[in-house]
C-alpha cells in the first residue's frame, strides 16, 4: 500500500472525510478493502462529493487494490436474471412479453433488414463534401431521380418493415427516455423498456439503474464503466 494517510489521495478533500466515515471507513485499509468490493464503490460514487468512476480507479492503483477487468465492471452493472437451463452462471438479459403476432413481425422485420441496400445520395463518390447520407435527388436532369438503369436504389415506401413492430427496440420493447428515477414509476417492465438521457450524470445514472433493477426494468443503455 503507497499511500499513508487520505489526503495523499488523488483528488480528495477535506469534506470525503467526513462522507466517507459516515460509510464507516474511517482509515485507508479500510478503503482500499471497500475498493474490492463493487458494491462499495457505487456506494462511494453516490455518497462522496467530488468522486466518479475515473477517481476511484486512481484511488485503487494509488492503495494497491486490484483493478477490475473491463468484463468484471461489464458484469457488475448488467440486470442478472438466472436460469436453470445451460452453463454454470450464465445469465440472460430481461425479455419483454410479446405475443406470437409480435414475434413473428419484429423476425420479418429483421430479414427486410438485412436486404434492405444502403441508400446514398446522388454523386456521394464524386464529391467528398456532400457525405453519403441520403438526401432524395431533386435534379431537373438527375438520373437518379428519374429513375433510369444502372442507378443506384433510392429510398421508397416498399422497404419499411411491418407497422405494428415500427416503433420497437430490436428486443422487442417499447423504449421510454427517463431522466430521473421519477420517471419509472409509470412503466411497465413487460413491454417497456428505458433509456437513461445523455445528458444525465454519472452519480444520477447509478441511482436510476438501481431502482430499474429493484423494479425489474431493463436499462438499454447502461453504464459500462
Amino acid at each position: 500500500m503507497t499511500v499513508k494517510k487520505f489526503n495523499d489521495l488523488p483528488g480528495f478533500k477535506e469534506s470525503n472525510v467526513a462522507e466517507l466515515k459516515e460509510m464507516g471507513i474511517t482509515t485507508v485499509a479500510d478503503l482500499a478493502e471497500a475498493l474490492n468490493d463493487e458494491g462499495k464503490i457505487k456506494e462511494i460514487i453516490k455518497n462522496v462529493s467530488g468522486v466518479g468512476p475515473k477517481t476511484v480507479e486512481k484511488w485503487k492503483t494509488a492503495v494497491g487494490a486490484p483493478e477490475d477487468s473491463e468484463s468484471e465492471i461489464a458484469e457488475t452493472v448488467e440486470p442478472v436474471v438466472t436460469t436453470e437451463i445451460g452453463t454454470a452462471g450464465y445469465t440472460v438479459k430481461i425479455k419483454p412479453e410479446l405475443d406470437d403476432e409480435t414475434t413473428e413481425d419484429l423476425a420479418k422485420r429483421a430479414i427486410i433488414s438485412g436486404r434492405r441496400p444502403a441508400f446514398k445520395r446522388q454523386d456521394w463518390f464524386r464529391y467528398q463534401k456532400l457525405g453519403d447520407s441520403w438526401r432524395r435527388p431533386k435534379g431537373i436532369h438527375s438520373s437518379l431521380r428519374r429513375g433510369l438503369k444502372r442507378r443506384p436504389p433510392e429510398v421508397h415506401i416498399g422497404y419499411r418493415g411491418p407497422a405494428s413492430v415500427r416503433e420497437l427496440h430490436p428486443s422487442g420493447f417499447r423504449e421510454v427516455l427517463v431522466h430521473n428515477e421519477n420517471g419509472l414509476e409509470n412503466i411497465d417492465p413487460k413491454v417497456e423498456a428505458i433509456r437513461i438521457g445523455g445528458t444525465v450524470g454519472t452519480k444520477k445514472r447509478i441511482a436510476i439503474e438501481d431502482r430499474a433493477d429493484e423494479l425489474g426494468i431493463r436499462v438499454l443503455n447502461r453504464m459500462v464503466e
